[in-house]
């Protein structure tokens, strides 16, 4: 689940930081001319405009697409790279963990593709996963109850955890940043998790920044 929970700036912002490098200054949105520019800007690739608006995001999803959604900022340039987080620790906290279970279960991919997933399996097959994905998130919730119970520490407690358990983090990033991160991972070879997570944030910076919005999916979507 993604929740944004602040923006900073709007369309606006995007065309006051392109215009200030000749002086000129817009107090209102003017549609026509400032669509314009916006979309010479997306389709010029000239970044630095698009880092000045920042949403914050409040975010939720299990240790696998958390770890899977970090890894877009490997080889972020300038324009992109406008970004932060703090994530739930368990080092500290160590109420009981919920887990993740999927909606569908997918088989794996034909041939020698070594990531994504085929057709979902059948839904005797589904049920079987479900239960066996059940017995090991009992197995590992005990585990770790047990070794909070005998005294050891939170942060070697937690080792004992899979990955679909729940974290959450809040993240900011610029308007730059969360396009690109959309466009990764709304793309076709992305895990549907992530998928339909980036999906959230993308719905939800359009309301935010239409104009712009539509401008970088217009002119710089791989998607």
């Amino acid at each position: 689940k993604a929740e944004i929970l602040a923006v900073f700036g709007n369309d606006l912002t995007v065309v006051n930081a392109a215009r200030v490098s000749m002086d000129k200054w817009h107090a209102e949105f003017d549609f026509e001319s400032d669509t314009r520019l916006i979309d010479y800007l997306a389709r010029e690739g000239h970044w630095s405009p698009f880092s000045h608006p920042k949403a914050t995001f409040m975010i939720t999803a299990p240790i696998f697409v958390a770890r899977q959604w970090e890894k877009h900022r490997v080889g972020c340039v300038r324009g992109y790279d406008i970004y932060d987080q703090n994530e739930m620790s368990r080092r500290y906290v160590d109420d009981e963990p919920e887990f993740f279970v999927p909606t569908e279960w997918r088989s794996r991919p034909d041939g020698s593709i070594k990531q994504g997933s085929g057709e979902p399996l059948t839904a005797k097959m589904h049920d079987v996963c479900n239960e066996i994905l059940e017995e090991a998130h009992e197995h590992a919730r005990d585990a770790y109850l047990y070794l909070l119970q005998r005294g050891v520490a939170p942060e070697q407690a937690r080792m004992v955890l899979p990955q679909t358990m729940y974290t959450q983090w809040i993240e900011t990033g610029s308007l730059a940043y969360w396009h690109r991160l959309c466009d990764l991972r709304m793309d076709a070879h992305a895990q549907r998790e992530i998928n339909d997570l980036a999906c959230q944030v993308s719905a939800q910076m359009e309301t935010a920044f239409p104009v712009s919005w539509a401008a970088l999916w217009r002119n710089c979507s791989r998607v």
